[in-house]
């Protein structure tokens, strides 16, 4: 115990990193005295005036890493105009960080507008008001800045500070090219800072594009929380539906999300959950934003019981008390996975975590728990389902002479098949890599 109070006496506050007083009387309000690790690294170098290429994920604390130097700077030196450009991939992210901007900001006198693509003409008339009248703080998406700055009315000379959150899933999504124009109409001399969930080739490439020097923070991806229990099922693409059906009847559950990869498979598993009963709705980018903002006020209210999803609420959405994650399909980037499962199991709670791993997906959920170094519990099929394909920890696909990979009986007659017969003709039996 003694060596633990040590430790915690020399750990680093908030108090002690020069951060604007107005800056502090929000943080004392807040309670936060201890900064996370990003904001240790992050906050001094950026009161130093250094440009920053980050590698932090969700929940580190990374958007205070950038608000707090940010707002600490933009108060002890207000200037006319834009003073700091934010862009972020999603309508929600924006919302999010403007959201914790104001109570950072809550005692001092710093300005934020979040724009964003959805809303009606009323509220990109709101926008273009708050650009031309000079707001402090402006956090983007993408298509909507593009809109305001073809208009020709953006002011930028003033612009300080350019921060891009999460990088790379703004190039994943295919936004380099309006990255870099807005870099060009940015004055020469400012500070960027670019944080990102992980660091491919592509964010390193990006960096040099339009950052001088800039210093490198590396904070390693968080193993998932200890209190989440880790569960999978082995299945058949057409056994999902119903065994997500299955693991959510009659459970006394009041807030589940399953994540799905693509926009046309939550609207497919929407349906068909709600066709059994379940309070269920479905968010992803279809939806305008008047919808989405509803369904996910309804959902935080207990409303919704079941949230169906794709990853656009993977990151940057902190909703409390979530019991379960239900992965419907495994993603593509085993680092979503940590952040998916990682909005259950918040604030000291419990949570769980099932995924359903079809044997086309067996590679990707080997690499996930490769990632997480640990191998998480297969469990049975319950009662009344057949059998799932055999889970192959050593790699490639299951082998299973009697069925297809959608789990449909095989008729080795098939139409399209050739009949064995002689050498020539005859299939192999070689298993498929993954």
């Amino acid at each position: 115990m003694k060596q633990t109070i040590e430790q915690k006496n020399l750990l680093v506050k908030f108090s002690e990193m020069g951060l604007h007083p107005h800056i502090m009387e929000g943080l004392d309000a807040m309670r936060f005295e201890t900064p996370t690790p990003v904001q240790e690294q992050a906050i001094p170098r950026i009161l130093n005036g250094e440009s920053i290429l980050a590698s932090a994920q969700t929940g580190t604390g990374k958007t205070a890493a950038f608000l707090l130097p940010v707002l600490s700077q933009i108060e002890a030196d207000p200037k006319p105009g834009i003073q700091c450009l934010i862009v972020v991939p999603t309508r929600e992210l924006a919302l999010q960080i403007d959201q914790n901007l104001q109570g950072l900001s809550y005692f001092t006198g710093v300005s934020s507008m979040p724009i964003y693509g959805g809303g009606d003409g009323t509220s990109f008339d709101q926008e273009k008001k708050a650009i031309q009248t000079g707001v402090d703080v402006l956090i983007a998406t993408p298509g909507r800045l593009n809109s305001h700055f073809n208009l020709g009315y953006v002011n930028t000379d003033n612009v300080r500070f350019f921060i891009l959150d999460e990088a790379d899933r703004m190039l994943d999504m295919g936004f380099i090219a309006d990255i870099t124009r807005f870099r060009e109409k940015l004055p020469k001399k400012l500070q960027t800072l670019m944080f990102s969930a992980t660091m491919p080739q592509k964010i390193r490439d990006l960096a040099r594009q339009i950052m001088e020097n800039p210093s490198e923070i590396n904070i390693a991806i968080s193993k998932p929380a200890e209190n989440i229990l880790q569960v999978a099922y082995s299945v058949y693409d057409h056994q999902k539906v119903a065994l997500v059906g299955e693991l959510l009847k009659g459970k006394d559950l009041n807030s589940v999300i399953v994540f799905c990869s693509t926009r046309k498979a939550v609207g497919v598993l929407e349906r068909k959950l709600s066709k059994q009963g379940l309070s269920c709705a479905a968010i992803s980018s279809d939806l305008d934003q008047d919808e989405r903002e509803q369904i996910m006020l309804d959902f935080r209210n207990r409303k919704i019981t079941v949230l169906v999803a794709t990853d656009l609420v993977s990151r940057g959405i902190d909703i409390a008390n979530i019991e379960l994650v239900i992965n419907y399909d495994i993603p593509n980037d085993a680092e979503d996975y940590v952040h998916r499962i990682g909005r259950t199991a918040r604030a000291d709670t419990d949570g769980m975590a099932i995924t359903l791993i079809s044997p086309d997906e067996q590679h990707k959920f080997r690499r996930i728990e490769q990632l997480i170094e640990k191998e998480v519990r297969k469990l049975p099929l319950p009662e009344g389902f057949e059998p799932g394909p055999e889970y192959r920890a050593e790699g490639g696909k299951p082998r299973n002479k009697s069925r297809h990979k959608s789990g449909k009986p095989r008729n080795k007659f098939q139409k399209g098949k050739r009949k064995p017969g002689n050498n020539r003709n005859r299939q192999t039996n070689k298993p498929q890599q993954g």
